[in-house]
């Protein structure tokens, strides 16, 4: 693959912006960089493109010790963020052969191992965060337990990353409208957590986008076949469900979905990038995959494509050098802590909005691969039927 090609690309030309602007001294054992290395490893796996593969491989190597020991990395946090990085070693150590990248895999896996659960066997966001499960900590967590569990561990393992995204899905979806909660309380002690549900008041967006994500990549994982049909089942009926209910929330006009999702165009509320991004992957992988019933193809296509030419229509921008940017992301959105995060709709709509945020990047790289791939496939169609 010629390396020119990939800047043809808008998943090449955001890569290439992103590894321009960043060195392996602004490493950080933290997810949203695990999020953007990872889809520029996926990028250079795609070509087999080494100058990505080399840049990622050389970011990782200011973290990874030869013992496997993960600079800043502290298993006594539970911090299931912690473990995103990791999702990456799997590929560093298959590509390299270097046993390090299996040492730090089996640090995060010994994390999983201890990690504090809820009474109904889920994980804890945070040791910090007792008795409470995020839809963030399922994509944090949820690809890379999967990934090890099929390739080293056990089938129990596995049947407990699909009973985690089960369990998450059923304390969290809402019965009117579909949507699914920020998080969900067991306790029902946060002073977020609705008394009866357990439930945090609003629809955010992005937590959203990292459980579509997450139930798509762990099916990956899932063998085909045999005794894991009831589980593949279960996941892809899941991922029908996510489909529906984010087609009936996607803008009629810019075909974005916003920070709060069910809140429409209300006063504050905004198109947020980051989740767009990651509903465009999700619909985009799904189509893909085969997840899709026949006779919602066309339209879950047309709202993948339309939800890409949205936000490359309205949140990419060039600069004077070339280089892309990204706009309209949310910094950061959580519930508790010091100070107090109440859940409420003024919260999410007060944080910062920024530009290139890794949280919105990482997914855009991912999503274009993805519609790239489709247009290929568009192509080829055409190609064989003209034959």
């Amino acid at each position: 693959m010629n390396k020119s090609e990939p800047a043809k690309t808008l998943s090449g030309r955001m890569a290439q912006s992103v590894t321009n602007r960043y060195g392996p001294a602004q490493m950080l054992w933290h997810y949203e960089h695990g999020l953007v290395l990872q889809s520029i490893y996926a990028l250079g796996k795609a070509l087999r493109n080494d100058e990505y593969l080399s840049w990622v491989r050389k970011m990782y190597d200011t973290k990874i010790n030869d013992d496997g020991s993960i600079n800043t990395y502290k298993k006594d946090e539970f911090n299931l963020d912690q473990i995103n990085p990791g999702k990456l070693l799997f590929d560093l150590y298959q590509d390299t052969g270097n046993v390090k990248y299996k040492k730090a895999i089996e640090i995060l896996h010994a994390q999983l191992l201890n990690h504090p659960r809820t009474q109904s066997n889920g994980f804890w966001h945070k040791q910090i965060y007792p008795w409470q499960m995020w839809l963030d900590g399922l994509y944090m967590q949820g690809p890379f337990y999967a990934r090890w569990a099929a390739e080293y561990g056990t089938r129990d393992e596995l049947a407990d990353v699909v009973a985690q995204l089960v369990l998450v899905e059923s304390r969290t979806r809402d019965p009117r409208t579909g949507l699914l909660f920020h998080a969900w309380d067991e306790s029902r002690k946060q002073l977020w957590a609705d008394r009866q549900t357990g439930c945090s008041p609003h629809f955010w967006g992005r937590a959203m986008g990292w459980y579509c994500m997450a139930v798509v990549d762990v099916l990956d994982y899932i063998p085909t076949g045999g005794d894991w049909e009831k589980e593949r089942d279960i996941l892809i009926a899941i991922a029908r469900r996510l489909t529906s209910v984010l087609l009936k929330y996607q803008d009629p006009k810019t075909s974005l979905w916003y920070q709060i999702l069910d809140q429409g165009a209300r006063e504050k509320n905004y198109l947020e990038t980051s989740a767009s991004s990651m509903f465009v992957y999700f619909l985009f992988k799904i189509l893909r995959k085969g997840y899709v019933s026949e006779r919602d193809i066309s339209v879950v296509e047309e709202s993948a494509r339309a939800g890409y030419q949205g936000i490359v229509g309205r949140m990419l921008r060039e600069d004077a050098s070339g280089s892309l940017h990204l706009g309209g992301i949310c910094s950061v959105a959580g519930l508790g802590g010091n100070p107090y995060r109440d859940g409420s709709f003024d919260y999410y709509v007060s944080e910062p909005v920024v530009e290139d945020d890794f949280k919105g990047v990482g997914p855009f790289i991912l999503a274009s691969l993805e519609a790239e791939n489709a247009q290929i496939s568009e192509k080829l169609k055409s190609v064989s039927a003209a034959v």
